[in-house]
Protein backbone atom coordinates (compact mmCIF):
# COMPACT_ATOMS: atom_id res chain seq x y z
CA UNK A 1 0.00 0.00 0.00
CA UNK A 2 1.21 3.50 -0.81
CA UNK A 3 -0.02 5.59 2.15
CA UNK A 4 0.56 8.86 0.28
CA UNK A 5 -2.07 7.82 -2.33
CA UNK A 6 -4.67 7.52 0.44
CA UNK A 7 -4.20 11.17 1.46
CA UNK A 8 -6.35 13.89 -0.12
CA UNK A 9 -6.26 17.61 0.63
CA UNK A 10 -9.56 19.52 0.50
CA UNK A 11 -7.70 22.35 -1.25
CA UNK A 12 -7.00 19.98 -4.18
CA UNK A 13 -10.72 19.25 -4.69
CA UNK A 14 -12.91 21.59 -6.74
CA UNK A 15 -15.91 22.78 -4.70
CA UNK A 16 -19.27 21.49 -5.87
CA UNK A 17 -22.01 24.08 -5.41
CA UNK A 18 -24.84 22.22 -7.18
CA UNK A 19 -26.91 21.86 -4.00
CA UNK A 20 -25.50 24.99 -2.33
CA UNK A 21 -22.49 25.74 -0.18
CA UNK A 22 -18.94 24.64 -0.78
CA UNK A 23 -18.97 20.84 -0.75
CA UNK A 24 -15.76 18.87 -1.32
CA UNK A 25 -15.80 15.10 -1.58
CA UNK A 26 -12.29 14.16 -0.51
CA UNK A 27 -12.42 10.43 0.23
CA UNK A 28 -14.36 8.15 -2.08
CA UNK A 29 -14.11 5.56 -4.84
CA UNK A 30 -12.81 8.11 -7.37
CA UNK A 31 -10.26 9.75 -5.09
CA UNK A 32 -8.81 6.87 -3.02
CA UNK A 33 -10.58 3.76 -4.28
CA UNK A 34 -12.76 3.30 -1.19
CA UNK A 35 -15.32 0.51 -1.38
CA UNK A 36 -17.53 1.11 1.67
CA UNK A 37 -18.43 4.81 1.64
CA UNK A 38 -17.34 8.36 0.95
CA UNK A 39 -16.90 11.64 2.79
CA UNK A 40 -15.54 15.13 2.83
CA UNK A 41 -16.01 18.70 3.99
CA UNK A 42 -18.67 21.35 3.57
CA UNK A 43 -18.81 25.07 4.29
CA UNK A 44 -21.87 27.32 4.33
CA UNK A 45 -21.99 31.11 4.48
CA UNK A 46 -24.69 32.67 6.70
CA UNK A 47 -28.13 31.79 5.31
CA UNK A 48 -26.69 29.38 2.73
CA UNK A 49 -28.26 25.91 2.34
CA UNK A 50 -27.63 22.42 1.07
CA UNK A 51 -30.90 21.70 -0.71
CA UNK A 52 -33.18 18.87 0.36
CA UNK A 53 -32.33 15.36 -0.80
CA UNK A 54 -32.14 11.79 0.47
CA UNK A 55 -29.92 8.75 0.11
CA UNK A 56 -31.79 5.48 -0.64
CA UNK A 57 -28.85 3.25 0.31
CA UNK A 58 -26.64 5.23 2.72
CA UNK A 59 -26.63 6.63 6.21
CA UNK A 60 -25.06 10.08 6.48
CA UNK A 61 -22.91 11.14 9.41
CA UNK A 62 -22.42 14.89 9.93
CA UNK A 63 -19.95 16.42 12.38
CA UNK A 64 -20.22 20.22 12.78
CA UNK A 65 -16.78 21.78 13.22
CA UNK A 66 -17.70 25.51 13.27
CA UNK A 67 -20.78 27.73 13.37
CA UNK A 68 -24.49 27.14 13.83
CA UNK A 69 -26.60 25.02 11.50
CA UNK A 70 -30.04 23.51 11.33
CA UNK A 71 -30.79 20.17 9.72
CA UNK A 72 -34.34 19.34 8.69
CA UNK A 73 -35.04 15.59 8.84
CA UNK A 74 -38.30 14.82 7.03
CA UNK A 75 -39.32 18.39 7.96
CA UNK A 76 -38.34 18.15 11.65
CA UNK A 77 -35.69 20.76 12.51
CA UNK A 78 -32.61 19.91 14.57
CA UNK A 79 -30.33 22.74 15.78
CA UNK A 80 -26.62 21.98 15.47
CA UNK A 81 -23.51 23.82 16.61
CA UNK A 82 -19.77 23.18 16.64
CA UNK A 83 -19.07 19.89 18.38
CA UNK A 84 -22.45 18.34 17.54
CA UNK A 85 -22.80 15.22 15.40
CA UNK A 86 -25.91 13.92 13.65
CA UNK A 87 -26.77 10.68 11.87
CA UNK A 88 -29.24 10.88 8.98
CA UNK A 89 -30.91 7.47 8.46
CA UNK A 90 -31.28 5.85 5.06
CA UNK A 91 -34.18 7.32 3.06
CA UNK A 92 -34.74 10.39 5.30
CA UNK A 93 -35.16 13.69 3.41
CA UNK A 94 -32.71 16.24 4.79
CA UNK A 95 -31.81 19.89 4.22
CA UNK A 96 -29.02 21.84 5.93
CA UNK A 97 -28.89 25.61 6.52
CA UNK A 98 -26.39 27.91 8.21
CA UNK A 99 -28.52 29.71 10.82
CA UNK A 100 -25.63 31.71 12.26
CA UNK A 101 -23.89 34.97 11.40
CA UNK A 102 -20.50 33.39 10.54
CA UNK A 103 -19.34 30.71 8.14
CA UNK A 104 -20.24 27.20 9.30
CA UNK A 105 -18.38 24.03 8.44
CA UNK A 106 -18.80 20.29 8.86
CA UNK A 107 -17.27 16.95 8.01
CA UNK A 108 -19.54 14.28 6.48
CA UNK A 109 -19.38 10.58 5.71
CA UNK A 110 -21.89 8.33 3.94
CA UNK A 111 -21.98 4.55 3.90
CA UNK A 112 -22.62 2.03 2.53
CA UNK A 113 -22.24 2.94 -1.13
CA UNK A 114 -25.23 2.59 -3.45
CA UNK A 115 -25.09 -0.32 -5.94
CA UNK A 116 -24.41 2.23 -8.71
CA UNK A 117 -23.33 5.88 -8.27
CA UNK A 118 -26.40 7.35 -9.99
CA UNK A 119 -28.68 5.61 -7.43
CA UNK A 120 -27.03 7.11 -4.36
CA UNK A 121 -28.63 10.54 -4.23
CA UNK A 122 -32.18 11.79 -4.91
CA UNK A 123 -32.90 15.54 -5.06
CA UNK A 124 -36.30 16.56 -3.63
CA UNK A 125 -35.68 20.29 -4.02
CA UNK A 126 -34.40 22.19 -7.05
CA UNK A 127 -30.58 22.37 -6.89
CA UNK A 128 -29.04 25.81 -6.34
CA UNK A 129 -26.83 25.44 -9.44
CA UNK A 130 -28.21 22.69 -11.67
CA UNK A 131 -25.54 23.52 -14.27
CA UNK A 132 -23.02 21.73 -12.02
CA UNK A 133 -22.86 17.94 -12.24
CA UNK A 134 -23.84 15.59 -9.46
CA UNK A 135 -20.93 15.11 -7.08
CA UNK A 136 -18.83 12.40 -8.69
CA UNK A 137 -18.61 9.51 -6.24
CA UNK A 138 -18.49 6.70 -8.78
CA UNK A 139 -16.04 3.92 -9.25
CA UNK A 140 -12.31 4.24 -8.88
CA UNK A 141 -10.49 5.68 -11.90
CA UNK A 142 -9.89 3.03 -14.52
CA UNK A 143 -12.85 0.92 -13.36
CA UNK A 144 -15.52 2.86 -15.30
Amino acid sequence: MNAERQKVSASDIEPNRRRGGDLRLTLGPRTVGSTSGFGGFLRLRPGEVITEHYHPYSEEFLHVTAGDMEMSLDGEKVALRAGDSLMVPIGVRHRLVNTGTTEASAVFHLSPLAPRPELGHVDTEQPVDSAQPHIPVGEAPGNN
